[in-house]
């Protein structure tokens, strides 16, 4: 039989624990998925005498209609002076979220870019068990609400921006040459691994630098929405120098001290967000992964792990590092 006293005090102790997780609730709800940062990083894969080139690595944003903070924020990013915009999927988290993409996405126009999607730029976000996080729930939610992912390419083709969902392209940027290769959402099984050999055969085919052997020697760029560890492996394969993923949402929430207890995929926690070495069959790419810019409109909350934009300054490299 307890104590009246220790019986208060497991109440006064469970009340303590209860008013902490409704304050952690509060903070991540109403002020940390609010909280947008900037992340700074610095690649140096360029040739020794290249110019280097500012990157803005957009993932994960769920754009919704009436989410104008983030569109302003997004916006703004313009100030940084990208050479290139890369979009690594879940831009759409609304059948109207294209609205504010077109908001947010304005002052790019002109600035080359590339984009692969994830799910939520095919299908519409709905309400879900948070926990399924910990298990594949890939089949979870049945014939959810399609959105226009035709308009979504449409719009970002307008800005002049490349699509490299399954594909290759190149572009010279700064008088770098720069050959990209992409696949399209790996969470889903959409990704098509065995197309890129035959695109990048056709891209290196047809580049209008493939006669001139003056130049300097391309550079890799691979994007990937999910980064599951079968497309990061093919992409190393495939002689990726940096590869770019979204998805992981940076664990969204995160225990301090600890940090993300998911990624949603079957990359391990410890490159739920960042910049990182990927090693593989004796070769190395770098991979950043980025937190996210957004949450789904059925789960708005971060913890310990704020939204973020990332930009990335390509540089030269002076040594190898695989």
């Amino acid at each position: 039989m307890s104590s009246p006293g220790g019986t208060r005090i497991a109440g006064a102790a469970l009340a303590t624990l209860g008013t902490a997780a409704l304050g952690a609730f509060a903070w991540g709800a109403l002020v940390e998925r609010n909280r947008f940062t900037v992340r700074r990083e610095t690649i140096p894969v360029l040739d020794p005498a290249a110019r280097p080139i500012t990157v803005l690595h957009l993932s994960d944003l769920h754009m919704a209609p009436w989410q104008t903070a983030k569109q302003d924020w997004v916006a703004s990013l313009a100030d940084y002076e990208p050479d290139l915009v890369v979009v690594t999927g879940d831009s759409l988290g609304h059948p109207r979220g294209l609205e504010g993409l077109e908001r947010a996405l304005a002052p790019f126009r002109g600035v080359a870019g590339v984009f692969v999607h994830g799910s939520n730029d095919y299908f519409s976000p709905t309400p879900k068990n948070p926990f399924s996080y910990f298990r594949d729930a890939r089949s979870e939610t049945l014939n959810p609400p399609r959105l226009d992912t035709a308009k979504l390419e449409e719009f970002f083709e307008s800005l002049g921006w490349l699509d490299l969902n399954n594909t290759a392209r190149a572009m010279s940027i700064n008088g770098s040459r720069i050959e990209f290769i992409g696949v399209n959402d790996a969470h889903n099984n959409w990704d098509r691994l065995d197309q890129l050999p035959g695109a990048i055969d056709e891209m290196r085919e047809n580049v209008g630098w493939q006669d001139d052997r003056t130049g300097p020697q391309p550079i890799t760029i691979a994007l990937t929405h999910a980064p599951y560890q079968r497309v990061l492996n093919s992409f190393v394969n495939h002689g990726a120098d940096v590869i770019f993923a979204g998805h992981t949402h940076g664990g969204q929430v995160q225990v301090p001290g600890i940090g993300a207890l998911v990624t949603n995929c079957d990359l391990p926690s410890k490159y739920a967000s960042g910049l990182h070495l990927w090693h593989h069959a004796f070769h190395a790419a770098y991979l950043e992964v980025s937190a996210g810019i957004g949450t789904s409109i059925f789960a708005p909350v971060r913890f310990a792990c704020p939204p973020e934009a990332v930009v990335v300054t390509l540089t030269a490299d002076d040594f190898g590092y695989s």
